[in-house]
């Protein structure tokens, strides 16, 4: 069996894919954060990707191809996968590649990222031509799940007495208004993002804290968009934009009187093994990526999509 490994390495967790060069996904592995700016150089993607090599031989893999949030080269990560017993090419390239990939069979496009962090690149013919945002938690990010968790911890802080300020409180186990400050100032920006849920539930409440956070985020996103002048087709990715949450539904609903009509990213592991596999697959490349990822374009998108 020839086989390709795809791995997409974000900021809370990494996710690895091994696939057949004709398409067949044959194991799947997940580790933690693989962000060389939020982790450093550490083992979570060999793990990941260790973890979806199971039962199959290491030396039957010809290409791997790794989308890492982050700046980051193939040396960062060659060493590790190399005493995996992997020798082949490994190729490093932006998630938001991996992401775009992950909805479009097409290398040329527009991706939106709201995940742990924020961004929005404008992608031509696999390489990324310009970005928006992308800057990190303290200079950016707006509208991302650690912005979410953010904007929930001020909101509780200044209105204590609210409802909202009293989930927030149980999921952060502060009893004060000043215990939450406390908390906060130690910067656990793993439970603060780990807020965002939270925040996506009490919108759907009708939490007015909530709402207006939500609004917020969805504005911020789509003039992040904006800023790159954004071109068709246009892919949603990471796990705010393309899971059922209201954030998603605020930036689709603003895009649609626009009339544009955006695919979701599900899978961007399987996107990355379809970079890896095109140059080898015998399958065309829309062939391949149907047989790796299927139709996923946003469900009450485009009524033709």
């Amino acid at each position: 069996m020839t086989l390709v490994v795809g791995v997409d390495a974000g900021g809370t967790v990494s996710r690895a894919v091994v696939a057949t060069t004709d398409g067949v996904i044959v194991g799947r592995g997940e580790a933690g954060p693989g962000n060389p700016l939020a982790a450093g150089a550490n083992s979570a993607v060999a793990a990941a990707v260790h973890e979806a090599l199971r039962g199959h031989s290491p030396r039957s893999v010809v290409a791997a191809t790794l989308g890492i949030a982050g700046p980051a080269t193939a040396a960062l990560f060659t060493p590790a996968l190399t005493a995996l017993g992997i020798t082949a090419r490994v190729d490093v390239i932006g998630d938001v590649v991996t992401a775009l990939a992950a909805g479009t069979p097409t290398t040329s496009g527009t991706v939106l990222v709201a995940g742990t962090g924020a961004i929005a690149a404008s992608i031509r013919d696999g390489v990324v031509a310009g970005t928006a945002d992308g800057l990190g938690w303290l200079l950016g990010d707006e509208g991302s799940g650690r912005w979410l968790g953010l904007q929930a911890v001020r909101a509780a802080v200044r209105d204590w007495d609210s409802p909202f300020a009293a989930r927030v409180a149980a999921r952060t186990g502060a009893r004060t208004a000043n215990e939450m400050v406390y908390w906060a100032q130690a910067l656990p920006l793993s439970e603060i993002g780990a807020l965002a849920p939270l925040v996506c539930e009490a919108a759907r409440s009708a939490d007015p804290h909530a709402t207006a956070i939500v609004d917020q985020a969805v504005t911020h996103l789509v003039r992040t968009l904006d800023e790159l002048g954004p071109a068709e087709p246009i892919v949603l990715a990471g796990g705010l934009l393309a899971g059922d949450t209201p954030v998603r539904d605020g930036v689709l609903a603003t895009l649609r009187t626009r009339g544009l009509h955006p695919r979701t990213s599900l899978d961007p592991a399987a996107g990355a093994a379809w970079l890896a596999a095109r140059p080898s697959s015998p399958l065309s490349p829309a062939a391949l990526h149907e047989a790796l990822l299927g139709d996923r374009r946003i469900r009450g998108g485009d009524p033709g999509a």
